[in-house]
């Protein structure tokens, strides 16, 4: 059976003909089973951080020193990989380290044991060579290789580190303010040189300066001499051709004033023809179809106004036939009823009479009650034998009622009571049409007289 293993690996078969046994770092290797054993062991690197407590150095001040080392298990050397197989075969990774670090720690506090606090404090790397020299020599053994060790930190208890650095920053800064005084005193120097130079450079500067300008303004001066003539010359040349183009200008000016003049002349008098064709096309004509449409129109609104006269009077003729048939009709159904009414008067007197009174009746008693309707408030006393309420109102308006056939008679001569009795017995004794029997009818003046204006023959 094969197995393999990554570089950061390595494997130990031992057993049936592996002797001496086979180490493979980074690989595979077949393995017969039951009968040969594989092991493995780890080559990562450790990281180990080696701390030592209140040493005392060689002048017996106690220091604690802290130191970062890295080692690992040399899987390419074939004679270190086999003494740590020897070693740590079987082994976790944490017991490995704990041996690498009780091995380091020991040197690292031997070596500060050898060494003043100066000298660790100072040159930190040759205490860190030191650490990892001796180190190195002896883990070698064990088959592991140290590949870094350096000085993390360094302290004590007793301020001794703190009193060397107040010491040494003292003297920092003593050079430094003095190197500040010396370096500002030759600055001053170096200042006020260059201030000096730097005034006669300029004195000397403004002096050439004046001189450039005094010759630059004498050279001027005759320049400007020469110049203005010169220009003055110029500007009467100019101004005499000036003059003379202008003539020349004035007089193409006028010609052109003339020729316009004539063109607006002609264009004026093609306007004139234009707006008398224009007006012609717009107005005139305009004007005229315009009165054409304004006289039909009124031709048409006169057609309409005689149309809806006409019409309007024969509307009027129509109704006022109607309304004199209408009106004609109903004076003779007036006339009609008129005669029937007088009829049944002259025949039937005091019935007549009463029925037209009970008819009235109604209209009465609503007459008497009607200002009670509007009354808003009533306030009603009692004076204990009487009721008192609705009932005593409606009471008094019964009464009222009842004293009314009284009334009549004194007024009118007839008695409603003995004119009822009469109109009962004479409306009893009609015959309904189409019975041999005698037929009680409801008593009423209106239905007896119809049946006897219809059937006069059949009462006896």
């Amino acid at each position: 059976m094969f197995f393999t293993c990554g570089p950061n690996e390595a494997m130990v078969v031992s057993g049936f003909c592996r002797s001496p046994p086979v180490m493979v770092a980074g690989g595979r290797v077949f393995v017969l089973p039951c009968i040969q054993q594989i092991q493995r062991i780890s080559l990562n690197t450790l990281t180990l951080n080696v701390k030592s407590e209140k040493v005392y150095t060689r002048h017996g001040v106690p220091i604690s020193v802290t130191g970062i080392a890295q080692v690992k298990i040399q899987g390419q050397n074939k004679e270190m990989l086999a003494a740590a197989c020897q070693m740590f075969l079987g082994k976790s990774e944490s017991e490995i380290t704990h041996i690498a670090l009780e091995t380091l720690e020991g040197h690292q506090r031997a070596i500060m044991a050898h060494m003043t606090v100066e000298e660790i404090y100072k040159d930190r790397k040759k205490f860190s060579e030191q650490v990892f020299k001796v180190a190195s020599s002896d883990l070698v053994n064990m088959g592991i290789g140290v590949v870094s060790y350096t000085l993390k930190d360094i302290h004590d208890d007793q301020d001794y580190l703190h009193s060397l650095g107040k010491a040494r920053t003292a003297q920092v800064q003593k050079d430094a303010r003095m190197g500040e005084a010396e370096a500002k005193r030759d600055a001053g120097i170096k200042e006020a040189k260059a201030k000096q130079e730097k005034l006669s450079a300029q004195y000397l500067s403004e002096i050439e300066m004046a001189k450039a300008q005094r010759d630059y303004e004498l050279k001027k001066a005759a320049y400007d001499i020469e110049v203005n003539t010169r220009k003055a010359e110029s500007d009467l040349a100019y101004q005499l051709q000036v003059a003379k183009t202008k003539q020349k200008i004035e007089e193409q000016k006028m010609q052109v004033l003339v020729v316009e003049r004539t063109q607006q002349i002609q264009l004026q008098e093609q306007e004139i023809i234009r707006k008398e064709h224009e007006l012609e096309a717009t107005v005139k004509k305009p004007a005229e179809a315009e009165r054409y449409r304004l006289e039909k129109l009124a031709e048409a609104q006169r057609c309409q106004l005689i149309m809806q006269a006409e019409a309007e009077a024969e509307s009027l003729k129509v109704k006022g036939e109607a309304q004199a048939f209408a009106i004609e009709a109903k004076a003779r159904a007036d006339a009609e009823q008129m005669a029937k009414k007088a009829e049944a008067f002259r025949q039937y007197q005091d019935a007549a009479m009463v029925d037209m009174l009970l008819e009235k009746l109604p209209q009465v008693a609503e007459e008497i009650s009607k200002p009670l309707s509007s009354v808003k408030k009533i306030t009603m006393v009692s004076s204990g034998s009487e009721g008192v309420g609705a009932a005593k109102m409606t009471g008094e308006v019964l009464e009222i009622m009842s004293r009314l056939p009284d009334t009549v008679e004194k007024l009118t001569g007839i008695s409603i009571s003995q004119g009822v009795q009469r109109h009962q017995r004479l409306c009893s004794a009609i015959r309904v049409p189409g019975s041999d029997a005698l037929t009680l009818l409801p008593v009423g003046f209106a239905s007896c007289s119809q049946m006897t204006q219809k059937k006069p023959g059949r009462m006896s």
